[in-house]
């Protein structure tokens, strides 16, 4: 596909209890399940080690990470929740390049990113990613694969019951989202690792390990 295009996404631009916004966060549920995202970041939770700490930025519902946790099989793990606009009351409000920046915000093993990162343009991406790099020993992101197969998918949840709201940010988050090493070339130069792949049929994987 052509470059990355980033357009408004409706639940983003949507009060938090509006029922059309209700209705597509349980969607993002039953799209998170068909790609398997959540069972994609444990698995390359697992590969780190002994992990005791994970933050998530662009949290929403909370729903993903428990589902990341359940998949791990562990209950003594200290989530940290970052949203813009929580939904649920013990996550953390607040914009994420102010977390990020905040001098009282933790350093934790991992910092997970699910269907987040493209709704920032490169630069804004870049400096997201440095600023996380301060924050965590690695960082795992799941995006949408950029890509005539995403695409065509996106286009078909209807048949899986997701609402319009839904239906729309999937095909405008394929089209923003990630193919080849785009991410690799945003990360900050500082010696860590770096994989970046085709994950599933639909899901863009990222990981970044410090030295």
């Amino acid at each position: 596909m052509n470059a990355r295009v980033i357009e408004p996404e409706w639940l983003d631009e949507l009060p938090a209890g509006d029922p059309r916004a209700v209705r597509s966060r349980r969607d993002l549920v039953r799209v998170n399940a068909l790609m398997g995202n959540a069972r994609i970041v444990a698995s390359e939770l697992r590969r780190l080690g002994p992990v005791a700490s994970i933050a998530e930025i662009g949290a929403g519902d909370g729903r993903f990470m428990r589902a990341v946790v359940t998949h791990l099989g562990r209950a003594d793990i200290r989530l940290v929740l970052v949203d813009r606009q929580p939904c649920a009351p013990e996550m953390i409000a607040a914009d994420v390049f102010d977390w990020l920046a905040s001098p009282g915000a933790p350093f934790v093993d991992a910092i997970v990113a699910n269907l987040f990162l493209h709704h920032f343009d490169d630069a804004s991406l870049a400096r997201m990613l440095a600023l996380v790099a301060r924050r965590a020993r690695a960082f795992i992101a799941c995006e949408p694969r950029r890509s005539t197969l995403a695409l065509a998918g996106a286009r078909l949840l209807g048949l899986v019951g997701c609402n319009d709201v839904s239906r729309h940010d999937a095909v405008v988050s394929v089209r923003a989202g990630f193919a080849g090493k785009e991410l690799s070339a945003l990360w900050p130069s500082n010696g860590w690792t770096r994989e970046e792949a085709p994950r599933g049929l639909f899901s863009h994987g990222f990981v970044a390990k410090s030295p």
